[in-house]
């Protein structure tokens, strides 16, 4: 029988991590967790993922074979350097001070990394990143919303959830999408995560959609909240035609976060 890999104790303790943290985590997560640099973590899952034991993926790592944040991981390794630029884009949207709502999507995630330069937020939220980004850190508060756990979204769903977002009034609401329809706005495959949107939305002075432009006229099967709830689209590329057209005719503004032209050199 093959015998197991002997690991080195910085190994072992992030293995460790990745278990605390629900099967998954970004680099930036684990770095702060272990007390160590991100470069250091670099190195450490680099070994691991030689070694077969865990999965690598763009900013972090997930256990190999683990069903808890598996998918979230595939979808955040998907289109980095858009989503980077989008969150920067959508963080300026967003004052120190303010109450914010943050899903669990991919591309918030992001958002949730740019706020760390705000002070004093009141963060509301049903993801377990976006709380260990933003806890303890510049006065925040952060309150996660109890319910349902589902491993694969890192997050918290359910009428439990809904009720306790339900009872705070929100600045601001930040919320990703699986797809944006010019007939139907956005959409989701997952018929609670809708559900939770719509709430946070109904509560919100403002709603900002975050969303990469692979998502421009996909389809999904559950409606999320009513286009004309939404105030800003963030994304990385102008919308096609049709899609600008039904933006225009919701009264959503739309800001495209574009490369810079030295990035565009490279």
């Amino acid at each position: 029988m093959p015998t197991a890999p002997t690991l080195s104790r910085r190994e072992a303790e992030l293995m460790d991590a990745l278990r605390h943290l629900g099967g998954s985590g970004r680099n930036a997560e684990l770095a702060r967790v272990l007390d160590v640099s991100e470069e250091t973590v670099r190195r450490t899952i680099k070994a691991l993922a030689k070694a077969g034991l865990i999965g690598r993926v763009h900013g972090g790592a997930h256990l190999t074979g683990a069903q808890a944040g598996a998918s979230f991981f595939r979808r955040i390794g998907e289109n980095p350097e858009e989503k980077l630029r989008i969150a920067e884009a959508a963080a300026a949207e967003i004052g120190d001070g303010m109450t914010v709502f943050l899903d669990v999507g991919s591309t918030t995630a992001f958002v949730a990394e740019a706020l760390r330069q705000k002070v004093g937020l009141t963060v509301v939220t049903n993801s377990i990143g976006v709380a260990q980004v933003l806890s303890n850190h510049n006065g925040n508060r952060v309150h996660v919303l109890g319910g349902e756990m589902q491993g694969d979204e890192r997050g918290t769903f359910g009428p439990v959830t809904e009720q306790q977002a339900g009872r705070f009034a929100f600045d601001v609401a930040v919320l990703s999408a699986d797809a944006l329809s010019a007939k139907h706005g956005v959409l989701y495959q997952n018929a609670p995560e809708a559900r939770l949107v719509q709430v946070a939305a109904e509560g919100a002075e403002r709603v900002i959609v975050v969303l990469a432009h692979p998502k421009f006229g996909k389809t999904a099967p559950h409606r999320g909240p009513a286009p004309e709830e939404l105030d800003l689209l963030v994304t990385d590329l102008p919308p096609g035609k049709k899609l600008t057209k039904a933006l225009a005719d919701w009264g959503i503004s739309a800001v495209i976060a574009e490369q810079a032209d030295n990035e565009k050199e490279d």
